[in-house]
């Protein structure tokens, strides 16, 4: 959703800074997953200080896809990498946050985060599995950049468990909104 309004809007006015970076955006690609995994790392222990380290492992992320476009480095491998480590951050997030909240007691939250987990990556398959089929499938209200928007202000506002409850029924609505989008799509 976010991705599909704002998409590249960073690319145009930050153009003259990023063309002058002159490494391989792969790298930004595993520097942000790096932080990430050390954000999962901090969430037990230092809420909020993992929530710091998901938003600069997220500002990685924007910035590997803006030094791949601007500087004509996109590659396939790159967007490969890219999705392959993003499902990796999230598992080692959400499971970071279960555990967070199962040391504290509250099962009902730690289930919520390893039901958005499966949420999560129910989300990347049918789009995988859409794309597989030949036909896009961009679709969806709780894609990537709203899931670490929303994990960036649970994990510093300590909101744990009302956010999950948002992102449990929205990542599973966004399953079903690509599902109906694929079906619709092939039924033309």
């Amino acid at each position: 959703m976010l991705s599909a309004k704002l998409g590249h809007f960073l690319d145009r006015p930050l153009r003259p800074i990023v063309k002058r970076i002159q490494l391989n955006p792969n790298i930004f690609t595993v520097a942000g997953f790096v932080v990430t995994c050390v954000a999962a790392l901090f969430i037990p222990h230092n809420l909020k200080l993992g929530g710091l380290l998901i938003l600069i492992g997220g500002l990685f992320d924007m910035l590997d896809g803006m030094v791949a476009r601007t500087g004509g480095k996109t590659t396939r491998f790159g967007a490969f990498l890219d999705s392959v480590l993003d499902r990796y951050s999230d598992a080692f997030l959400f499971l970071a946050i279960a555990w967070y909240l199962a040391e504290k007691g509250n099962h009902t939250g730690a289930f919520l985060s390893l039901g958005t987990l499966i949420g999560t990556f129910l989300i990347s398959y049918a789009r995988a599995r859409s794309e597989g089929l030949g036909e896009s499938c961009n679709t969806g209200i709780m894609e990537r950049p709203e899931r670490i928007i929303l994990l960036i202000f649970a994990t510093l506002t300590g909101w744990l468990v009302p956010v999950l409850w948002i992102m449990l029924v929205l990542t599973h609505v966004t399953v079903v909104q690509r599902i109906y989008h694929v079906w619709r799509v092939m039924n033309r």
